[in-house]
């Protein structure tokens, strides 16, 4: 075992040169391209690795191993894998000629320790305001999700304020594959199976939330909302499931709404369905991205408008330390228990302050 904690889980002989890399607790993704580069993200932007595989057949060679252990088939006939090695990292791979050059292989290396709010707080994520505002909407069961592009810590903050849920509340969460680790003492993890080699066997994320819904979850939670099983998470909250949450990928809060439309339609639901469902089965939207670093930058809530649409409307923007309220301000306030009269630290008129 490794003094990460284990992500590797016994995996060094499998991995070659990359096996220091996964070691490195800074490590979030290690990236190998066809040609047996290597790159890795430790937190600050994929850069060269400094260690290499000595050319396509040995990318190859790693990407089966790493398959295999995945209990997974990667070849001519199944020329892609997206699964869970041991340890839990996450494996996605994919061979020629559906990727230029030769076989491309991507690690998603979960953390040794499951972060909190104090850590978020540490690296710079969020500031006291924004700390104050997540536990705001935790406590208040406001149903929420995280937006942000692909590596920009939607997942960790996620986590993160899973963590702060009352030890007495049951949380499911459903994955595709599972990422999501939650320090908590009542989770219930559901994760998706692809088809086996015959076409058969698939387990989609619609289908398992539907079955969690029959687990008595006082929290449902979709790792990452990606398409028709939106129908059945905004069902579900609007059915009394308070306090749901999940991850979106969007480049801005104010495209969450125009987002669900397009899942939506993978779902078969009209614009106007999408809209009479989403006006009260999210309420809190958290941005983040991470130009200079993985960061909260926006915290906005949906409100409805005429026509029976909804829109998403800024609360707070900036980031830690550079936080102004916006229009949904007030909306925010009244939904977490926060009182939008008293600044949350020093501030200039119009700025809420870092604390």
């Amino acid at each position: 075992m490794s003094e990460r904690g284990g992500p590797e889980g016994g995996l060094g002989p499998a991995l070659g040169p990359l096996a220091a890399l996964l070691e490195d607790p800074r490590t979030t993704d290690v990236l190998v391209n066809g040609t047996g580069a290597v790159w890795v993200d430790r937190g600050e932007g994929v850069e060269p690795a400094g260690v290499g595989l000595a050319d396509e057949r040995s990318a190859r060679r790693l990407a089966v191993r790493l398959a295999a252990l995945a209990g997974q088939r990667l070849d001519e006939s199944c020329p892609f894998v997206d699964g869970l090695l041991p340890g839990g990292v996450r494996l996605h791979a994919l061979l020629p000629p559906l990727v230029e050059g030769g076989p491309h292989v991507s690690l998603r290396v979960p953390r040794r320790r499951v972060p909190g709010l104090e850590d978020l707080h540490g690296w710079g994520m969020v500031d006291e305001t924004g700390a104050r505002v997540l536990q705001g909407v935790v406590a208040s069961r406001s149903s929420f999700v995280v937006t942000g592009g692909t590596g920009s810590g939607k997942t960790t903050l996620l986590a993160a304020m899973l963590g702060l849920v009352s030890g007495h509340e049951r949380i499911v969460v459903v994955e595709d594959v599972r990422e999501l680790r939650v320090d908590h003492p009542h989770v219930v993890h559901l994760q998706g199976r692809a088809n086996n080699v015959e076409g058969r066997g698939e387990v989609t994320l619609t289908t398992l939330v539907r079955q969690s819904l029959r687990m008595r979850p006082d929290r449902l939670v979709v790792g990452e909302v990606r398409g028709a099983e939106v129908r059945e998470l905004l069902t579900a909250l609007n059915t009394g499931h308070e306090g749901g949450a999940g991850t979106v990928h969007a480049n801005t809060a104010g495209d969450v709404v125009s987002r669900f439309e397009a899942l939506g339609a993978l779902g078969e639901m009209s614009p106007a369905a999408v809209h009479a469902q989403l006006a009260s089965a999210i309420q809190v939207v958290l941005h983040v991205d991470r130009s200079g670093g993985r960061l909260l930058r926006e915290v906005a809530v949906l409100r409805s408008v005429e026509g029976g649409r909804v829109q998403c409307v800024t609360a707070l923007e900036g980031g830690p330390g550079q936080w102004r309220t916006g229009a949904g301000w007030p909306q925010l306030c009244t939904r977490t228990g926060l009182d939008p009269c008293v600044p949350l630290g020093p501030s200039s008129p119009g700025v809420v302050g870092s604390g």
